[in-house]
């Protein structure tokens, strides 16, 4: 795998409010490859315990279009959707429980102006969250809203740690999820800003 020398460490949300007002976060890797031969997703690791945690494997021929995030054993946790209107925009996305057939309720809906980098996210249990994101910098943040801008999740390019300064790779990233939110949700809106890039 090819690593990239980089002279400084990538910019983390210090200057924000954590989540609950901790600061300790629970770390995941992303690795942006599918445990299929050929196929496009993710495999997610937990940091500590190097126990695979989610997968994501697409089976459509348009992962832009819909995704499924699975857990280890590959039960569906949420069906992901673009939401398609014409004359419009707004780039909607829609995160159902489990494997959706027909769309009934989503759980999550994601809305992005066209040529902004950042998206609204409102939960069916009254939650708010706004992703802001840097692909030149190669991050992504996740703020529940409005109590201020309270930082609940944030990915970043993961750093090796045998040779410091080292990033692993283009495909290879850092997620720390800060108590208060839950991992799979995370995850799923981790997924949706990848998308919208």
């Amino acid at each position: 795998m090819r690593r990239t020398r980089v002279h400084e460490e990538p910019k983390l949300a210090s200057d924000v409010p954590i989540s609950k007002g901790f600061s300790t976060a629970n770390k995941l890797t992303i690795w942006q490859k599918s445990l299929l031969f050929n196929g496009r997703g993710y495999t997610v690791y937990d940091n500590s315990t190097g126990e695979l945690i989610f997968r994501v494997d697409n089976y459509a021929s348009d992962w832009r279009v819909e995704m499924f995030l699975m857990d280890s054993t590959g039960n569906v946790l949420f069906t992901i959707k673009r939401s398609r209107k014409k004359l419009s925009f707004l780039e909607r996305w829609e995160v159902f429980r489990g494997e959706v057939k027909d769309q009934g309720k989503p759980f999550i809906k994601a809305t992005k102006a066209f040529g902004v980098a950042s998206c609204k996210v409102s939960s069916a249990a009254g939650d708010e969250y706004e992703m802001r994101w840097s692909a030149q910098e190669g991050w992504s943040r996740i703020y529940q809203m409005p109590v201020g801008t309270l930082l609940v999740a944030e990915v970043n390019r993961k750093l090796g740690k045998a040779t410091p300064g080292f990033l692993l790779g283009k495909d290879v990233y850092s997620l720390s999820v800060y108590p208060g939110m839950d991992q799979s949700t995370a995850m799923a809106l981790v997924m949706i800003n990848d998308a919208m890039r």
